[in-house]
């Protein structure tokens, strides 16, 4: 080989290696890749969430080890013994004082999770007022969480318009509701709701907007057991 043409060798070689500096890896740090995937994970969990949201619900049927039964109403249930408990619900409200679910151990709570912007969720909020308040020296406490509203203003002035009186949780960005596991009784929608029995553990859920009669068909029967 001539010298000519080994010459551009030399010169690419001087380039790239040039008074011995190393060469920088363009692969981002370890740690950097792990928070964006789990950032990445998050955002798709989330997007999920958003994508059921505010229709008119759906249904899904136990199977496997799911243990509950959804009926032909929407209304999904799990047997006494056969139910998991909900997960950490505590946050503040939207009056920003603390609430924390497990302290209403000992009395049937109805979950109900919904948006002030939420179409169906202004449908049913009525009979949530309605029932909150009939229910109340029957052991029963309604909480809700209020999700996706950007500000607390629009969400107080959906309770102020529909005279709900029980208090929900902020949950602007959805972190309670990916709490709940998967394959449990969890909210994928929203509205939802669910029945938690006296010891915490779901018992019910409707991935729809609920009448009052069809809201009384799931917490009558938690209501009376012992």
């Amino acid at each position: 080989m001539s010298a000519a043409s080994r010459a551009p060798q030399r010169s690419n070689r001087a380039f790239q290696y040039s008074a011995g500096a190393p060469q920088r890896s363009t692969r981002a740090p370890r740690a950097f890749r792990v928070r964006r995937r789990a950032a990445l994970a998050a955002g798709a969990a989330a997007a999920a969430l958003l994508l059921s949201a505010c229709g008119s619900g759906a249904t899904s049927g136990g199977g496997g080890d799911t243990n509950f039964v959804t009926g032909s109403d929407g209304i999904s249930t799990v047997a006494e013994g056969e139910r998991d408990a909900a997960p950490d619900l505590s946050g503040k409200t939207l009056e920003g004082e603390r609430l924390d679910v497990a302290d209403y151990r000992g009395k049937v709570v109805v979950l109900n999770v919904w948006g002030s912007w939420c179409n169906p969720c202004r449908a049913e909020a009525k009979y949530f007022a309605k029932v909150s308040e009939e229910y109340a020296d029957r052991g029963v406490q309604f909480v809700g969480i209020n999700t996706r509203d950007t500000s607390t203003g629009a969400a107080l002035a959906f309770e102020k318009d529909f005279g709900i009186t029980y208090p929900s949780l902020y949950d602007p960005t959805g972190k309670l509701m990916l709490r709940f596991e998967k394959g449990t009784l969890n909210p994928q929608a929203i509205p939802s709701t669910l029945i938690l029995d006296r010891d915490g553990k779901i018992a019910a859920r409707t991935l729809s907007p609920l009448s009052e009669e069809r809201l009384l068909k799931m917490l009558e029967p938690v209501v009376a057991e012992k």
